[in-house]
């Protein structure tokens, strides 16, 4: 019986082949399409599921991988570790782990509010005829198959939910980098192969719980970087681009850098450090800013030194004094000024920088901190560090007993309590020592200190500091006495002189009337 079915199938089968070989050979390419679009058709009436295709290389920019195949990718990853038979392993872009995918021609399932879905990965046939320098032949992609019934769930709803989850995971895997920026050759390009950023692994260590500072300041500053992180919605709601600037000014050795690190570390950021004298004017500055991701701190440290940008608003001023000058003397000025603008090569200005900060540019990539730091914040300009700008100013100051504690337990492992924390609490009110300094005198010299031996030599460097302090006030109250002493020697002299002036002219007077007589 087997035997007569395998003989009526036989040629049955040959006959389609035929067939199938005179369609390929002979039909006319312009009536295939119209065949494949009815015969689609005719289906779709029949089957039940629908497909949509993400394809790995984008026909755009120069081939491209499709940050939407990627971003699938990565989100597929855990499924498809679990699930498929076979796997493909690819090194993530800018991460510490590779990326399990499924290999070719493998399927996964996936479930969404109750709803299952299918995830095919395949690619279509090698193209022969021609010759493709982009691997434009390997067409790789990713289909996603699911019933017609759940059309708008997928639609609108289980794509987005995807793709976020995929840039989530992509973001908490990937390998975080501590960016500067390249100096310009003043011709629109960069070195280093035309890069605008140049980065490294970020690997510093410092975080909240290392950072010598009250609790209740630090667990102030964590919500509110917690908080920013979760507000997207909000600022969109608000109308605010989603962003928000830091001002951190103190002393130095007070911890400014090592904030910037910790901030970083919370949230998972990259951090792009910009040198503003690297940067050529206004133009290149925005440039920078483009080139930029989100979920980045942006820091200028010491910017009241980085440029002249807190006198800007006096050169007015100053113009108008020049014209009082001769001609010689303003020629003289003005070469002498063009050649320092010369070997300074930057033409940033103050309102550069404010466009730069909160202009209408600022709003590109989101999820971005700006942060500021200076030594001395008398010395910038009001606008510069104005609410909506600099959103948060933060005092990092000298030592208080609360921070020395926590260095006392990051140094020491001393957790509660020492014999000599009063003395050294008493010490710290009377003096101003920085973070820096205290850590210094904690660190252990040798595997023969221990807790005892730090803290005692920390008292001592206290005391010493408390005595240089004294002096220091003694000899600068000497030097205002001394100073008032030579204005008040001033003040007699020049009323001495003004008397004997007075003299004079009354005799010079009296001479006068005299010879008239």
């Amino acid at each position: 019986m087997m035997q007569d079915v395998w003989t009526q199938l036989g040629p049955t089968i040959a006959a389609i082949m035929f067939t199938w070989t005179m369609y390929q050979n002979y039909f006319p390419h312009e009536l295939r399409g119209h065949i494949r679009k009815y015969t689609d058709k005719l289906v779709s009436y029949f089957y039940p599921y629908m497909h949509i295709t993400f394809y790995e290389l984008e026909t755009e920019g120069w081939f491209e991988r499709s940050k939407a195949y990627v971003t699938i990718e990565r989100y597929l990853s855990k499924s498809s570790s679990t699930q498929a038979n076979r796997l493909k392993a690819n090194a993530a872009k800018n991460g510490q782990s590779l990326v399990l995918t499924m290999d070719d021609h493998e399927e996964i399932t996936d479930e969404y509010k109750g709803e299952k879905v299918w995830w095919i990965s395949s690619q279509k046939p090698a193209n022969r005829q021609t010759i493709s320098l982009y691997r434009e032949d390997e067409k790789r992609y990713f289909k996603l198959k699911f019933h017609k019934k759940n059309r708008d769930l997928i639609t609108n709803s289980y794509l987005k939910y995807v793709l976020d989850e995929g840039k989530a995971i992509s973001v908490k895997e990937r390998q975080r980098k501590l960016y500067t920026n390249n100096k310009g050759d003043g011709g629109g390009y960069r070195y280093r192969g035309g890069r605008m950023w140049s980065g490294v692994v970020f690997e510093h260590p410092s975080t909240f719980d290392t950072l010598a500072m009250d609790p209740k300041k630090k667990q102030e500053i964590i919500d509110d970087l917690e908080t920013f992180s979760k507000s997207k919605d909000y600022y969109a709601k608000v109308g605010k681009a989603w962003k928000r600037g830091f001002l951190l000014y103190g002393p130095p050795g007070t911890g400014k850098s090592s904030m910037i690190a910790a901030m970083a570390n919370l949230l998972k950021y990259d951090i792009y450090d910009l040198e503003l004298t690297s940067v050529k004017d206004n133009t290149e500055l925005r440039k920078l800013l483009i080139d930029t991701t989100g979920k980045s701190i942006i820091v200028i440290e010491d910017i009241d030194c980085s440029l002249e940008l807190t006198g800007q608003r006096e050169k007015n001023k100053k113009k108008k004094e020049d014209k009082d000058k001769n001609e010689e003397d303003a020629v003289k000025e003005k070469m002498k000024k063009g050649g320092e603008e010369k070997e300074k090569q930057s033409e940033v200005t103050l309102s550069g920088l404010l466009n730069f900060i909160d202009g209408l540019w600022s709003a590109i990539g989101g999820e971005r901190l700006i942060i500021f730091t200076t030594n001395y914040v008398e010395k910038l300009d009001p606008a510069l560090i104005r609410r909506g700008r600099m959103d948060k100013h933060i005092v990092l100051s000298y030592c208080c007993f609360e921070s020395f504690k926590v260095l006392a337990h990051n140094y020491l492992d001393v957790v509660e309590s020492h014999v000599h924390f009063p003395e050294i609490c008493r010490l710290l009110e009377e003096t101003n020592t920085t973070p820096a300094d205290i850590a210094e005198n904690l660190m252990p010299k040798s595997s023969k200190e221990n807790a005892d031996t730090c803290l005692e030599r920390l008292i001592k460097a206290l005391e010493i500091a408390k005595e240089e302090a004294k002096l220091k006030a003694e000899e600068e109250e000497k030097a205002k006495a001394d100073e008032k002493d030579r204005e008040k020697k001033k003040e007699l002299t020049a009323t001495a002189d003004g008397v004997n002036e007075k003299d004079n002219g009354v005799k010079e007077n009296g001479d006068v009337i005299s010879k008239g007589d």
